[in-house]
């Protein structure tokens, strides 16, 4: 029993680190219409310039954030600079954030080199505490409640702000939005800037957990694209339970069906997928 509980706490702690990277990819693709590729950059690029202030002042706060908001800035450059002006030619701005994501790799390759990057948690989560005879790493239970509190700032965001009232009309009627005297570029770069800044910030605060190097890019992109999927696009209540799902698939699926386990956050998807198309809470595009 205390095997399941410790995986249990194991999958949701991963499941808000999902949680945290695949919110902000689902809203720039119900907004903008854009599958950003480059998601996955985003996050380690999060990780890496975190590291280097992590080093210089040591403060893990101020390292997360400075990681996100270094990538935030990021963000709103190639948005302006280059999304911006392929506004409505989608399959050109996918294209051009995957190029994002083999130059940009490269670069942390170059700088930082291939091998990859574990942290230890900072002092004031650095315990443990006990579950029956066994104990559990403090700053899993650290990351479960900040991303509850997140989605819980993400929620009350877009359903009670008037900024969130404009991105879900964005969502669900891009032409009638800009119609109403929107201004859509301004909000599209936001978005991209908010989902770019989660994403960094996602990047270092999961160092402790999840090792970091070049090549995991692809794979954290794709650990998104299965959380959107599975929980529905446009809504963060869908990418919470999304993320909870393939969080303790993975989780329960590596302690008790190892050789399995790759597989079984696959077949969950194709399973939800056939009984509702648009992922659990998700809407129609």
């Amino acid at each position: 029993m205390e095997s399941l509980s410790i995986n249990v706490l194991n999958g949701i702690a991963f499941g808000m680190i999902l949680f945290l990277i695949a919110s902000g990819l689902s809203v720039i693709y119900g907004f903008m219409g854009v599958l950003n590729l480059a998601h996955g950059v985003f996050y380690i690029l999060g990780a890496y310039f975190g590291l280097i202030v992590r080093r210089h002042e040591g403060s893990f706060v101020l390292a997360a954030l400075a990681g996100g908001l270094a990538v935030g800035l990021l963000g709103l450059v190639l948005e302006r600079v280059f999304l911006s002006l392929l506004h409505k030619r989608i399959n050109e701005q996918v294209l051009l954030t995957l190029g994002f994501v083999y130059i940009f790799s490269n670069i942390v390759r170059w700088v930082w080199g291939p091998y990859a990057k574990l942290i230890d948690p900072p002092a004031f989560a650095s315990g443990t505490i006990p579950i029956g005879s066994a104990s559990y790493p403090l700053y899993r239970l650290v990351i479960i409640l900040m991303g509850l509190a997140v989605a819980a700032g993400l929620w009350l965001l877009n359903n009670k702000t008037r900024a969130g009232s404009i991105l879900r009309a964005g969502m669900d009627d891009r032409e009638m939005t800009v119609g109403l005297g929107v201004n859509y570029g301004l909000v599209a770069t936001v978005v991209f800037v908010l989902g770019a800044f989660v994403g960094g910030f996602a990047g270092f605060i999961g160092l402790p957990i999840v090792a970091v190097h070049p090549g995991i890019v692809f794979d954290i992109l794709l650990l998104s694209l299965i959380v959107i999927i599975v929980g529905g696009v446009g809504r963060i209540e869908g990418v919470l339970l999304g993320s909870m799902i393939i969080g303790l698939i993975d989780s329960l699926g590596r302690a008790y069906f190892p050789e399995f386990a790759y597989f079984t956050m696959y077949i969950a998807m194709i399973i939800i997928l056939l009984v509702k198309p648009t992922g659990l809470l998700g809407r129609a595009l």
